[in-house]
């Protein structure tokens, strides 16, 4: 696997090192060694699958909060997305993002630390998405933020053509820090 840190401290982009011969090809798409390597969060609690109809859903932005924080590891296995994680921890990146492409095609994953908020909008009509998550969904602890905040500066590439109501009705930031 090869590890890219993003400018947000702690989330990468990890591309695979494929092995190819005249069969296709093999690559690892996980090992703890590495993770650990990097001080990364490894352990797996659950592991999601979504679907997505149609280009243009979005879900999220999501993220669980102490003692329920949750690390994700999440790779599109069909189609195409655009994934987004914001910081929100203290300091000097809170509230920025990140946006990745992630596809069938370019086998791409996204580590996303504790205590970032998690979303993405389908960019093709049968979008695959696959998490490996480190804590339990946890209702008590879930939190969100609204993909359309301004205090945010989310930019979607798609006009949003579905969005579940919890999504579209998490509140806009105020002037207080998200809580964490």
């Amino acid at each position: 696997m090869i590890f890219t840190e993003t400018q947000l401290k702690g989330a990468f982009i990890i591309d695979l090192k494929l092995a190819e011969d005249e069969r296709g090809g093999f690559a690892r798409t996980f090992c703890q060694r590495e993770f650990e390597e990097r001080g990364l969060k490894q352990g797996v609690a659950q592991c999601n699958l979504s679907f997505n109809h149609k280009a243009g859903t979005l879900r999220g932005m999501h993220y669980q909060v102490t003692p329920a924080a949750e690390t994700k590891l999440v790779r599109c296995t069909r189609g195409a997305i655009l994934d987004v994680i914001v910081d929100l921890r203290p300091g000097p990146t809170y509230l920025k993002h990140v946006a990745v492409e992630l596809s069938a095609d370019n086998r791409r994953a996204l580590y996303v630390p504790e205590l970032f908020a998690h979303g993405y909008q389908a960019l093709t009509d049968g979008a695959e998405v696959s998490y490996q998550v480190g804590e339990f969904y946890t209702p008590g602890y879930e939190r969100g933020l609204r993909y359309d905040d301004p205090r945010l500066g989310l930019s979607w590439p798609l006009p949003v053509s579905v969005i579940s109501q919890k999504d579209a009705a998490w509140p806009l930031l105020t002037g207080e820090a998200v809580p964490v």
